[in-house]
């Protein structure tokens, strides 16, 4: 009898399957013996790491990890696993002739003779450097998604599951709403809702849209983990598979509150201007036939002297009167874009000389002192001189009103830049701080004892702003604060040309 050859890894590379081995093109198959030195080379570990087979065989199969890997002592854990379990799979990055790297599949499998001792190993790599990049494209492009979400703070952004709840949770969303990631993950997303639109069941019916139609759109309110509520814009969106089974909901909500509260206002003005221009016509009305009342009057030659104080109180209160009325009209047709402007080159000195004149009997009436500074005229403007007087005398007026008798105030004018200057200032009752912006909103007035010595309805620099803002300047008000007086600032673009 033939005695029988003894069992090894050659006797095995000798076997019939040898050549299919050697012709794999796409997998590197090769032998290792117990201590890991390479036995055989097929033709795709030639490929795949660029050796010939006379240069690798007998060598040790740790020539194809980087340094670091050797370092650690890789390729024997390796094979001290496959020794011990049979059997090792590994991914990492391998290394070809050139030096160069590629991430690999590896698979070691010990190979034992039928009395159980190690033959030798078989191993198996595979090149899966493509789809290692393309996992690295995918996670990169995750990872920018995920920044680019994250770093949204005007929006709510974020993921439900397919019951509602909450699995991602950006930024935005926590500034929006209040709540931390930690706090409102697993929670469902009718948190947010309404306690009504909670037992209407809003929220489910939402999901339903937006699984039915793809997405489900509502405006309305929301509230925050502090209970305030929002006016949002909210969107969700089904995700599907391919296949059709639903993976969840894409959420974004956006916070409307202001354009909420900007819309209120808004219908809040129309209201008010529509007011203020019937208002404004019904109280002209009587005017005129009080006017006429007191032409006859004065015409009959009443000489009681207690009928012509009172024919001349009315008479004062009559002017006053139609001031205010004629102010009204004015801010109603301002608020409604119905004020024309008669805009034409002009000498803004004219309009100062104008202001000087029609307030000089109230400063006069008040024992107080206007100085003038128009040494600069002419200064030529392009502006309607009945509106731009209009402004100055509001501002004159408002230094009278607010200023105690024998005070001062003082109307310069001055060029700076490309622009005209004027100054309004006075030595009275200054304004507070807080209250300096806020001065030229329609109605605001300082703190006023319940008399209203002072009178006016507080609409006069509302005027002054809204004109000057038409015409194209700007105006400012400043204070050091109570009883240090005020100054008011009016910036008007002058045209290059003089006046002839």
């Amino acid at each position: 009898m033939i005695p029988k050859k003894p069992e090894t890894a050659a006797n095995w590379r000798d076997e019939p399957f040898r050549r299919l081995v050697e012709a794999v093109s796409d997998y590197a198959i090769f032998l290792l013996d117990p201590e890991g030195r390479i036995q055989s080379w097929n033709r795709g570990a030639q490929r795949l790491k660029g050796y010939e087979a006379h240069e690798v065989l007998g060598k040790h199969f740790s020539i194809f990890y980087p340094e670091e890997a050797v370092a650690r002592g890789w390729p024997e854990h390796e094979l001290e696993a496959a020794r011990n379990v049979g059997r090792i799979e590994d991914e990492g990055w391998r290394l070809r002739k050139d030096g160069s790297r590629f991430w690999a599949n590896v698979v070691i499998t010990a190979i034992r003779d039928e009395g159980g001792n190690l033959l030798g190993f078989a191993k198996v790599t595979r090149d899966l450097s493509e789809r290692r990049r393309a996992e690295e494209r995918l996670r990169e492009s995750e990872e920018r998604f995920r920044a680019l979400i994250d770093g949204v703070q005007d929006c709510a952004i974020f993921m439900l599951d397919a019951e509602g709840r909450v699995v991602t949770w950006n930024a935005g969303a926590e500034r929006m709403l209040g709540h931390r990631a930690e706090e409102i993950m697993g929670q469902s997303f009718g948190a947010f809702f309404l306690p009504e639109d909670i037992a209407a069941g809003r929220p489910a019916a939402d999901l339903r849209t937006a699984t039915l139609n793809r997405r489900a759109y509502d405006r309305g309110w929301r509230v925050r983990k502090d209970g305030t509520r929002l006016w949002v814009d909210a969107v969700v969106t089904a995700l599907k598979d391919p296949t059709g089974p639903l993976r969840g909901f894409a959420t974004v909500i956006r916070d409307l509150s202001g354009l909420k509260r900007m819309e209120e206002l808004e219908q809040q003005g129309r209201h008010l201007t529509e007011f203020l221009a019937m208002l404004s016509h019904e109280l002209r009305n009587p005017l005129a036939p009080i006017r006429n009342a007191l032409g006859i009057m004065a015409m009959a030659g009443e000489t009681n002297s207690q009928v012509n104080w009172c024919r001349d109180v009315i008479d004062r209160q009559v002017v006053h009167l139609t001031r205010l009325v004629d102010d009204l009209l004015d801010v109603s047709r301002i608020t409604r874009g119905k004020l024309r402007l008669q805009m034409r080159p002009m000498d803004l000195c004219d309009a100062l000389a104008s202001a000087v004149e029609a307030t000089r009997p109230l400063f006069t009436a008040r024992r107080q002192r206007l100085h003038e500074s128009l040494h600069e005229c002419p200064l030529t403007v392009n502006g309607d001189i009945t509106r731009l007087t209009q402004v100055v005398v509001n501002l004159l007026n408002n230094a009278a009103k607010y200023t105690p008798e024998n005070g001062e105030a003082w109307l310069d004018v001055a060029t700076e830049a490309e622009d005209a200057v004027i100054r309004v200032k006075d030595d009275g009752a200054g304004i507070p701080p807080d209250m300096l912006e806020g001065v030229f909103d329609l109605f605001a007035q300082g703190e006023r004892t319940i008399d209203r010595a002072e009178g006016g309805l507080g609409i006069g620099l509302t005027l002054v702003r809204r004109i000057v803002t038409l015409h194209g300047g700007s105006v400012v008000a400043r204070s050091e604060g109570p009883g240090h007086g005020s100054e008011f600032e009016v910036r008007l673009p002058l045209l290059r040309e003089r006046l002839q």
